[in-house]
């Protein structure tokens, strides 16, 4: 029985660190992680079924691991049981434990159904640690559970990680609370306050938020990738002509290419073509030209890269906290351009210019709400993004959540789907 539970364990272990993969994966959607985060918990739900042996011999002993992904499913699992003895080692580690054994436990934490874990991440708020305030304020957050009070608190702290951390929860304020505070917050000195003040003064629909978005993309400064993407959601012709323009900083193309992939104009597609020979820029423009046009990069129009055989590293030059993890854009096809292009040749007559395209189609509210159920994981985060922003917070899809609740919040995005509109930002916020 042991070794049958340890096997649920270990699988456990391994499909938690594919299941977190998979939410940032270009080459896997929704449907896709739900089928990995089964898996997942078929065997978190084996430990459970183990009872008392799986809780003392397993469970608990995986809490004082090093292994993150052991430590989330050991903690999960615990949850799920709902033994108080369980529960209470868990809150042992988060109070006391060292930053890896902490953050894997707030991950359970956030994703756990068990009732009642509000009141003890609720105390937690008024500790000295500083870390476990924050820790706690964040999974009460994923939650959606944190009691307006507290926000508002938190929205006049003096230490900046308290302000992001009200400020990105802060989406069910009161607007006239916010905007009092909102030209502070948007000339603050902290990047990281500056940038949570902007993407929650772009949800409450503000002029000033757009605008100092703007003027952090154009300057370049800190923040800056995430405000490329906004003006290429938001963005009208115009943006995404100057959005075009700084392809030619090479320092720039690679957050450019990935914001002109939700711009959806005919001249982002265009621009794209003349990077998919550049062999750091290639997959990128060809994800961001499909993303607009609807063209699948597969078949005469991807190319077959050979994986290159890497140079043994002397060990005492190897990095050994280096993450060996491929990145996401590294399961990116990569396109052949002269095929890319006499393909364009023909389409280009029925795209128009000035209009916002999405995978070949005149993008509306029901086509981004489609979007977010079917794109690539990785695209879904900023979709969502855009959702919450033109439903002004009435639509919040948790994109890092297990995928029933993706479900459930996307079921009732689409059942109010006339209340947004799809229109450039300029025209909402009235700028």
């Amino acid at each position: 029985m042991m070794d049958v539970l340890e096997e649920h364990l270990d699988e456990a272990t391994f499909l938690w660190s594919q299941w977190e993969r998979a939410l940032v994966a270009a080459d896997c959607n929704l449907s896709d992680t739900a089928k990995r985060e089964e898996r997942l918990l078929v065997h978190l739900d084996g430990l459970v079924v183990g009872g008392e042996s799986a809780v003392n011999e397993l469970l608990l002993p995986g809490l004082h691991t090093d292994e993150a992904e052991r430590i989330s499913a050991s903690a999960l699992a615990l949850l799920a049981n709902n033994g108080e003895r369980g529960l209470k080692e868990i809150l042992w580690v988060l109070d006391s434990g060292d930053d890896v054994q902490r953050a894997a436990v707030g991950r359970a934490l956030e994703l756990s159904r068990r009732n009642g874990l509000e009141a003890v991440l609720l105390k937690r708020l008024a500790a000295d640690d500083r870390a476990l305030r924050l820790l706690a304020f964040q999974v009460l957050a994923f939650r959606g559970v944190v009691p307006p009070e507290i926000r508002k608190q938190w929205l006049y702290h003096d230490d900046a990680e308290h302000l992001i951390a009200a400020l990105r929860a802060a989406r069910a304020l009161p607007r006239d609370l916010v905007m009092g505070l909102l030209p502070r917050l948007l000339m603050d000195s902290h990047p990281g306050v500056r940038g949570a003040a902007i993407m929650a003064g772009l949800v409450l629909g503000t002029r000033m938020a757009w605008k100092t978005c703007r003027k952090v993309a154009e300057e370049r400064g800190a923040g800056h990738r995430q405000c490329l993407v906004v003006l290429a959601l938001g963005g009208d012709e115009r943006e995404t002509e100057w959005l075009v323009s700084l392809l030619r900083k090479p320092e720039l193309r690679p957050d450019v290419l990935w914001a002109l992939g939700f711009s959806g104009q005919v001249i982002a597609a265009d621009a794209c073509l003349e990077w998919m020979e550049d062999t750091k820029a290639a997959a990128l423009a060809g994800e961001a030209f499909s993303a607009i046009t609807g063209l699948k990069l597969e078949g005469e129009y991807q190319k077959i890269v050979e994986e290159e055989e890497e140079a043994l590293v002397p060990l005492e030059q190897e990095d050994l906290d280096a993450n060996l993890l491929p990145s996401p854009e590294a399961s990116l096809p990569v396109p052949i351009r002269d095929a890319v292009e006499n393909w364009w040749q023909q389409a280009r007559k029925n795209f128009e210019r000035g209009v916002r395209y999405l995978r070949g189609s005149k993008l509306d509210a029901a086509g981004l709400l489609t979007a977010i159920g079917r794109e690539s994981m990785r695209r879904r985060h900023v979709l969502a993004l855009e959702l919450s922003i033109r439903s002004r917070g009435a639509h919040d899809i948790q994109t890092r959540a297990f995928t029933g609740r993706q479900h459930a919040e996307l079921e009732a995005a689409l059942a109010g789907r006339t209340s947004f509109s799809i229109s450039p930002f300029t025209s909402l916020f009235g700028a």
